[in-house]
């Protein structure tokens, strides 16, 4: 076994004076590719990821017979018809998503029955023989929140995050305008909505990306360390009519939407990273959902 002069002085380092360099030595893995089930990688990833037990979840398989050997992993935001296409043609035969498959928050399809569209969706999914297992909840309960902490390495915050409050970050002041631009070149974005003035001053965010709601929104921006919330969806009489009455009352906040799928990929594309080392010989790959919406 080949190891470098760097790993090597690492290796033999000791703590409290017993030696570790036996622990230290790299490890050889084995070879999961056509060994695991699809199941036993779900099985993997719920032992490894540093979250309690949650009883009630969205984290389910949505279709598919997890029982097959797996040949290779897409992780995704959402489990478009075109990433189930693409997810095929690279040999994923498991797709891992953030969001629901099937147009609502717990996959029901009752409702769906003899829809074109589903009906569409689901022959697509059946022709190639894939299983969609979405993983939501226990991303999210992660004690750093895994999505939130794909976003800020995305953003170059993590160095600005409070280690009391994951959501929370106190950048260099910025104007609000200014801060929109980065946002929308940092996450690919064709256009990102604000309210507030422009040139408003803005050093603490609240990072809540995704949906969190108007109340949770809404508690953020109540307090006076926030400036601004990020955040991937805002119902238009919630949050945005608490920052436009704000600024009505010469109250300074701002809100930036930068809409919820280009919000969370980071977060999964950070997961795919997580995720690789644990089944060497899988391959991996990060499929963005994309942003759904066309400016015009």
């Amino acid at each position: 076994m080949d190891i470098s002069r760097r790993d090597f002085l690492a290796a033999v380092t000791t703590t409290a004076g017993a030696a570790t360099f036996v622990s230290a030595l790299p490890r050889r893995q084995p070879d999961f590719a056509g060994e695991m089930s699809i199941q036993g990688v779900i099985d993997l990833i719920l032992r490894d990821l540093p979250t309690d037990p949650i009883p009630e979840t969205v984290d389910t398989v949505k279709i598919g017979d997890t029982r097959q050997s797996v040949s290779g992993i897409a992780v995704t935001f959402l489990a478009t018809s075109a990433v189930i296409e693409a997810a095929a043609a690279q040999g994923a035969n498991l797709i891992i998503t953030h969001e629901p498959t099937f147009y609502n928050h717990l996959d029901e399809t009752d409702w769906l029955k003899n829809n074109p569209v589903y009906d569409a969706k689901v022959s697509l999914i059946e022709r190639h023989g894939v299983v969609v297992w979405r993983l939501h909840d226990h991303l999210h309960r992660t004690q750093q929140d895994d999505i939130t902490h794909g976003v800020l390495r995305t953003l170059g915050w993590e160095a600005f995050a409070s280690p009391e409050d994951n959501y929370l970050c106190k950048i260099p002041k910025s104007s609000l305008a200014d801060l929109a631009d980065f946002l929308k070149h940092r996450l690919g974005a064709q256009a990102v909505r604000t309210i507030g003035d422009p040139e408003m001053p803005c050093t603490g965010i609240g990072v809540l990306m995704g949906a969190w709601g108007g109340r949770r929104q809404i508690e953020y921006l109540s307090r006076a360390d926030v400036d601004v919330v990020i955040c991937g969806e805002a119902r238009e009489w919630e949050t945005t009519e608490y920052v436009r009455d704000a600024n009505e009352h010469g109250m300074a906040k701002g809100l930036i939407v930068v809409g919820h799928a280009l919000s969370e990929e980071p977060g999964m594309a950070w997961f795919s990273e997580w995720l690789r080392p644990r089944v060497p010989g899988v391959d991996v790959v990060h499929i963005p959902a994309g942003d759904p919406f066309r400016v015009v």
